[in-house]
């Protein structure tokens, strides 16, 4: 059985392994070659000013992280998930569905009772995320500009 615990930027060496091994592989192909990017990256997301980074670990080993922070919206307080990924030889094996309960409850135990998160709609994550009674938001589109 797998356990929750709070991890900080100590542990950010085991937080850019598991990260780099999950999202170099497919269906992302990232590539984070440039290590002070990773380190930069990761940094950005774990230093905002209510960071929540929760790693799943089962025998003293990391399995899964999920990297956000909590943000005050209108509707309410909630936690925004950056990034949320379980080690790529471990996926399919219900890890991901653990985690997932454990952080509501956790969340629950804060006074939190709403999770935020993006995903591209053409990876298994999305159908992951609907299974596990995630909603599309109506009104939002993400946007971008290269230049």
């Amino acid at each position: 059985m797998a356990a929750l615990t709070e991890l900080d930027a100590s542990d950010l060496e085991e937080i850019k392994d598991l990260f780099r091994s999950v999202f170099t592989q497919p269906p992302w192909n990232d590539d984070w070659s440039d290590e002070e990017q990773l380190d930069e990256y990761l940094m950005d997301l774990m230093g905002a000013r209510t960071p929540l980074v929760l790693g799943l670990v089962e025998r003293d080993a990391l399995v899964g992280v999920s990297i956000g922070s909590i943000r005050h919206w209108y509707e309410g307080t909630e936690y925004l998930i950056d990034e949320l990924c379980i080690r790529t030889d471990r996926q399919g094996e219900g890890l991901g569905t653990e985690f997932l309960s454990l952080i509501e409850g956790h969340l629950l135990g804060l006074g939190l009772h709403t999770i935020y998160l993006t995903t591209d709609r053409d990876v298994p994550a999305y159908g992951f995320y609907k299974a596990r009674g995630f909603k599309d938001l109506p009104k939002d589109v993400a946007l971008f500009k290269t230049f």
